[in-house]
């Protein structure tokens, strides 16, 4: 288990059709007033989407991207204290490096750096931690009969070269943060033997983030079609990550994964 208090990551998605939370927060005045909230009941980190990577998700481009987050991480820039650290999701280069400069402070990037050339070089160059999550396909099509010799094998794998490769682009390794990808072109499954060998890849010697917060396995697993009835549900993977050594958990429900996080650290 980590000897370090986890952090809460607040998912704050400024898209229309994200598959949780569309249009809720589309616009800035909203999406402040979503993330002060988040920031009350604990987040660490709030982390900002101009995209949907949701399974069948189609592209959005560089400059709608732009237009959706840029006011938000200004505002929220200018209205939240400097210890709360702003991410900037998305696989765009140009995106990222817009959003740093308006006063994100990390990258978090479902492609590992793979969509784009320019994102391991400006995560070095501007000192910027990144997360290099595990995807299998696109969002489009990555949930089309995903398929594994051995999830665990392949996954670790795979993050470990991403890690080696933002080594060699001179990211620092205190800057790396690796994602298995959980419902990432992945089966159920799937995400359920990852989420039992998540020491596999916290061993790693990386920080891990967690992303499970209302995924489609926990409403198979507790047969509840609404997602926004999983925040238990969400929790009891919480609590699995920091039995495991997990460092950061992305969330919708901040407040009771907040609490879920920080009691199975302090016991432990």
């Amino acid at each position: 288990m980590s000897s370090q208090r986890p952090q809460i990551m607040g998912i704050l998605n400024v898209t229309p059709d994200s598959f949780s939370d569309g249009g809720e927060h589309d616009s800035p005045t909203l999406a402040l007033d979503h993330a002060l909230r988040m920031i009350r009941e604990g987040a660490d980190i709030i982390d900002v989407g101009g995209e949907s990577t949701r399974p069948g998700a189609d592209v959005v481009c560089e400059a709608e991207q732009i237009k959706r987050v840029i006011p938000v991480i200004e505002l929220l820039r200018d209205n939240i204290d400097r210890s709360i650290l702003i991410s900037i999701d998305t696989t765009n280069a140009q995106v990222a490096k817009l959003a740093l400069e308006a006063g994100a402070n990390w990258i978090n990037d479902v492609s590992a750096g793979e969509d784009s050339a320019d994102m391991l070089s400006l995560a070095a160059s501007t000192h910027a931690p990144i997360v290099l999550m595990h995807r299998q396909g696109i969002s489009a099509t990555m949930q089309d009969k995903p398929q594994y010799n051995d999830v665990v094998e392949e996954v670790t794998a795979y993050l470990h070269q991403r890690a080696e490769a933002a080594l060699k682009a001179g990211i620092k390794s205190e800057n790396i943060i690796l994602d298995p990808g959980i419902g990432f072109g992945k089966s159920f499954e799937h995400n359920i033997t990852l989420m039992s060998h998540l020491n596999t890849i916290t061993t790693l010697g990386y920080k891990v983030l967690l992303g499970t917060s209302r995924k489609r396995f926990l409403s198979e697993i507790c047969q509840q079609k609404s997602s926004s009835k999983l925040a238990a549900a969400t929790c009891a993977t919480t609590t699995v990550g920091v039995l495991a050594g997990v460092h950061i958990f992305r969330v919708h429900d901040v407040f009771e994964n907040r609490q879920a996080a920080d009691v199975t650290w302090e016991i432990n």
